[in-house]
């Protein structure tokens, strides 16, 4: 049975007609209320620390300004309830909804996963007044109220402890402040330590990543044998609905979309190093200012053209032209082609080789050109054996961003190429990609305990190692020739 789900406005009507069957709207004043805490406890450090710096002043000498007694108040005073505001965020909802999930009827009975969260979603709709409540829906009212209950409770405890850390932070803070009070060391110590975790974020997010693939990686190769899928030649996912159907197990060999990534990567980098790297040699080296001013900018507004409106440039105007010509020659080209896609493909990436490269170009100094001119090379020698050496690093890093952007890419595989996993050496055949093969299996509603989407984490964790690899490759190659140098 389709749910009705209601925007604020209607559930607040439904719930002045009827109150007994919908739950009220609850204003979700969270949000609002931490910043509100946390902005006040900031600005009210930052001033209470900065007078007292400033009576000091009066009396005697500082070691540091008065405002950076008040910066280092309003740290201590802000620091403690953030703390407590990402904590409660990251496990308030997590343990409200578990302790409503425990006391729902039959909750000690074996429960599908998908079941629960199911159960959980009507609770929270319902919750919210976004949904009205019927019997036939698996839920009670005693569970809606005790979940609005929790979440009730869970603000007023979070929000009670943000003000109590903070204001024990900022009593805590103006304890320390004497004239002899090192208070800039301090803040830039705090300044430092913020950035390391921040900095910290993101390895954490790849690990977390990473780790999901994995696992999920091996459940998918608990049941296919990892042979069949590194070295397999045939991709047909599809499971059957039923076991005694025939082809139940599917086909999992990635054989033939590592080729497709292979092979449409490969024409799209064909097409545009080297012409985006001769595009940003004559900016940077031969074009004028008026001109490079003009050029310049279209590149930029060329790399933000969304991908999937180059996805629409290859079957109304690459194809055919590609088709036509294989028949004036005497091939045939398929409608969907990996050339099409290639060559798509590489057009939008140019703007990234280009623009990167026509940057690092520039950086290089203009007295290393002066020199190589001064000792009697002409200027192609000078761009060839000074300037491109010179720059090879952020080269090499602008032609790997692109490989990654290429590999990554899906909209024009799709429209260009076809989802035909066939494997073929020929590129005027269709022929699809491991991005546009995961997109395919997480498509619509799947369950997570299939071979079919398990198989788009073996081949997400197999692209990522893929990638890992060219970085180091790059790396290599550019240590190499630095050692050279």
């Amino acid at each position: 049975m389709a749910w009705k789900l209601m925007d604020r406005h209607q559930a607040e009507d439904a719930y002045e007609q009827n109150p007994k069957n919908l739950s009220k709207p609850k204003e979700n004043m969270g949000l609002q209320s931490t910043g509100i805490i946390l902005g006040t406890l900031l600005v009210t450090g930052f001033f209470v620390g900065n007078h007292k710096g400033q009576v000091l002043a009066r009396r005697e000498r500082l070691h540091s300004l008065p405002r950076y007694h008040g910066v280092f108040v309003a740290l201590w005073s802000v620091l403690p309830g953030l703390a407590i505001a990402t904590l409660f965020a990251m496990f308030a909802t997590w343990a409200v909804h578990t302790l409503v999930l425990n006391e729902l009827p039959g909750a000690g009975e074996k429960t599908n996963v998908m079941a629960q969260s199911v159960l959980l979603n009507k609770i929270t709709l319902v919750a919210e007044g976004r949904m009205a409540f019927r019997e036939d829906m698996g839920i009670t009212q005693e569970s809606v109220q005790r979940l609005r209950t929790l979440n009730q409770n869970a603000d007023i405890l979070a929000l009670s402890l943000m003000i109590a850390v903070g204001l024990w932070g900022l009593w805590r803070a103006l304890r320390r402040i004497r004239p002899e009070f090192r208070a800039r060391q301090e803040v830039e110590k705090i300044t430092r330590r913020f950035l390391v975790v921040a900095s910290s974020i993101s390895l954490f997010i790849t690990l977390g990543i990473v780790l999901s693939l994995i696992f999920e990686t091996l459940r998918f190769f608990s049941t296919i044998p990892i042979t069949d899928f590194i070295f397999g030649l045939h991709w047909s996912p599809q499971t059957a609905i039923r076991a005694d159907q025939v082809g139940g197990t599917g086909s999992f060999g990635a054989v033939p979309l590592f080729a497709g990534t292979l092979m449409i990567t490969g024409i799209a980098i064909l097409v545009a190093a080297p012409v985006g790297l001769f595009c940003a040699i004559y900016l940077s080296e031969f074009a004028t200012p008026r001109m490079r001013g003009w050029i310049k900018p279209a590149l930029e507004i060329l790399a933000g053209v969304p991908t999937v409106v180059y996805g629409l440039f290859p079957p109304a105007a690459v194809a055919p032209a590609l088709a036509d010509l294989g028949k004036n020659i005497g091939l045939d080209v398929a409608s969907e082609s990996a050339l099409a896609a290639g060559l798509v493909m590489g057009i939008m990436i140019i703007p990234f080789v280009s623009s990167l490269s026509d940057d690092v170009i520039n950086s290089v100094p203009q007295a290393i050109r002066d020199g190589s001119l001064a000792l009697g090379a002409t200027e192609a020698e000078t761009i060839r054996q000074v300037v491109l050496p010179a720059a090879l690093p952020g080269i090499v890093g602008a032609l790997l961003l692109a490989v990654s952007r290429a590999v990554g890419e899906t909209m024009i595989v799709v429209m260009a190429a076809g989802l035909a996993a066939n494997l073929t050496a020929n590129p005027l055949q269709a022929m699809t990609t491991v991005t546009v093969q995961i997109v395919t299996l997480l498509v619509g509603d799947q369950e997570f305990d299939s071979p079919k989407t398990l198989a788009a984490f073996a081949l997400g964790l197999t692209l990522f190692f893929v990638t890992l690899i060219l970085n180091v490759i790059a790396l290599g190659v550019v240590k190499r020739y630095h050692e050279k140098q």
